[in-house]
């Protein structure tokens, strides 16, 4: 949809537009033709995205086990899914713009909001599990290669972050101007450093033995991106060179400010990268830690005895195996929530975070770069929480 080729052939389908003195015209008197071009097309498949799962996250309200009707709908009845979403997506199509634009671009940054939170927990149960792994195959085998191994990625990972905020000062900041941006890039390596001591503190070891400098580099590489990410955002064209002028040939429309961003640049290619990365993550593994389950509302890993026997009915037969008569192994609900906000993050990162403007314009704004930077600052306090929780809390149980 933001190609200029599907946007050149969506102006010459006939019931998008109408031939006319090469001008937009209101398709049946209810949208615009340029609503359904660029970046308000991709706002509409969002929105029918969002609106699909945030349905199913209402009728998946408490549904405790597969002896629920609803729980036939969660686990078939395809055809009829992916057919109510496509109507849902056609009807998208033809909501009048209006206020639309405005109002989905603040649902974006809330729901994009929420799952960069979700994807910094998924980070820092990688890099545990990972942890815990390493150090389970060093005692095993006592071999030092596997030291080596969680030596050298902490050292890669924090060699990156400090490249990284060496070239965000180099060009996010200047001598005179930018000031937010050094604000912003000062107090996020400060708070790197912070947890990175704090992990390592005796008493943290102490309190949770699996607790190192590998989770603090995975933290401190993810937030750094959070802040590249907001710096790429900041309508000031000497502070961010991803910002383009108004040219005067007229192939780039300028926002209120005179400036409008890349549409394909580089924070939104690697953004869509770790986003497609913690899905796969998520998917394909169950947490061993009880809190990430807890907050993810999904079973802890079954046993090993439960695992061969599922394993063996489901040779046997080639069927498949219900598991979830007693209880349900994941929140039905909760995960279809899980894809409302990965549906508005999705939008949020393919349209740059722009706000959209007047006459089909997109404006960079200072509200995408105060999420972001909230963000970054929130999963660095957070996973800090995680660190001394258990000296503050010595009575709970934080295994």
């Amino acid at each position: 949809m933001l190609s200029p080729g599907v946007e050149s052939q969506l102006y010459k389908l006939p019931w998008v537009c109408e031939e006319g003195a090469g001008t937009p015209v209101v398709l049946q008197g209810h949208i615009d033709c340029g609503s359904l071009l660029g970046h308000r097309a991709v706002y509409r498949m969002c929105f029918a995205t969002a609106a699909f799962f945030f349905l199913f996250t209402l009728l998946m309200l408490c549904v405790r086990s597969s002896r629920d009707p609803r729980a036939a709908i969660q686990n078939g009845f395809w055809f009829f899914k992916f057919l109510v979403l496509v109507g849902i997506t056609v009807g998208a199509f033809y909501i009048p713009d209006g206020s639309f634009s405005n109002v989905w671009f603040y649902c974006g940054v809330v729901g994009s909001f929420l799952f960069i939170l979700i994807q910094l927990v998924l980070f820092i149960d990688f890099a545990h599990s990972w942890n815990q792994r390493w150090l389970g195959k060093a005692e095993e085998c006592d071999s030092r290669a596997w030291y080596a191994g969680l030596f050298f990625f902490t050292l890669l990972f924090y060699t990156l972050s400090i490249a990284a905020v060496t070239l965000l000062f180099i060009y996010y900041t200047h001598p005179g101007p930018c000031y937010e941006g050094k604000v912003f890039i000062g107090l996020n390596l400060t708070l790197c450093v912070c947890v990175s001591i704090v992990a390592v503190l005796p008493k943290v070891q102490d309190a949770q033995p699996n607790s190192g400098l590998l989770q603090a580099s995975v933290i401190t590489l993810y937030t750094t991106f959070v802040t590249w990410l907001a710096l790429s955002s900041v309508p000031d064209q000497k502070c961010n060179p991803h910002l383009l002028t108004h040219l005067s040939n007229g192939t780039i429309l300028a926002g209120p400010e005179g400036y409008e961003t890349h549409w394909w640049d580089a924070p939104s290619i690697v953004g869509l990268i770790i986003f497609i990365l913690c899905t796969v993550f998520i998917s394909l593994r169950s947490s061993d830690h009880r809190q990430v389950n807890n907050l993810m509302q999904t079973e802890e890993c079954p046993s090993a005895l439960e695992a061969t026997q599922q394993q063996q009915v489901a040779t046997c037969g080639g069927r498949a195996f219900d598991n979830e008569h007693d209880g349900v192994t994941y929140s039905y609900s909760f995960f279809h929530f899980c894809l409302v906000l990965a549906s508005l993050h999705i939008m949020m990162t393919l349209t740059n975070w722009y706000r959209p403007g007047e006459a089909r314009k997109m404006i960079s704004t200072w509200t995408a770069v105060w999420v972001k930077i909230c963000a970054s600052w929130a999963g660095l306090l957070l996973y800090l929480w995680t660190l001394v929780a258990p000296l503050l809390l010595p009575n709970r149980d934080f295994s």
